[in-house]
């Protein structure tokens, strides 16, 4: 009788995948601790982020350009109104609408986070010239459009 052959597997460190979750994970985590203090959560500065840019919007074009679902931005929007970094108001008769914007108080926030931010990258990409910091920017921008990526990482 024959041995069955034993099936050659693939180490986890043979893969891609795992090197970039091994990577973004400590880079989440780092980014995620240095948010602590500040009483602002990852996916909350990315609500944030967006409307710093945008300006008053509804909260369904934050879903759009965030990736996330109308009702994890309405969750999200909440918790930042209780913090008094947004403010929301009915856009026109139909009290369905509704526009967000930033506060006063959200609108000084964002650049402290950004800072944290860039700090945060600073720390785990230094170790890369610039060069090789933006070759890996266009080749993880070249895989997200290759694979139609859209939902921004919030966690």
């Amino acid at each position: 009788m024959k041995a069955k052959a034993t099936p050659v597997v693939s180490s986890l460190e043979s893969h891609i995948g795992f090197w970039l979750r091994f990577v973004s994970n400590h880079v989440s985590h780092g980014f995620a601790r240095k948010l602590e203090n500040t009483g602002v959560t990852v996916a909350e500065w990315v609500i944030l982020r967006e409307l710093f840019d945008a300006g008053e919007t509804a909260p369904s074009r934050l879903a759009a350009s965030s990736g996330l679902t109308r009702g994890a931005v309405s969750k999200l929007i909440d918790r930042l109104l209780a913090k008094g970094l947004v403010s929301r108001k009915e856009a026109g008769a139909d009290r369905r609408f509704q526009e967000v914007n930033l506060t006063a108080a959200g609108r000084a926030v964002v650049p402290k986070l950004a800072a944290l931010a860039d700090s945060n990258d600073e720390e785990f990409f230094s170790h890369l010239s610039s060069k090789d910091r933006e070759m890996l920017v266009a080749i993880l921008r070249k895989l997200v459009a290759a694979n139609q990526l859209k939902k921004v990482p919030t966690t």
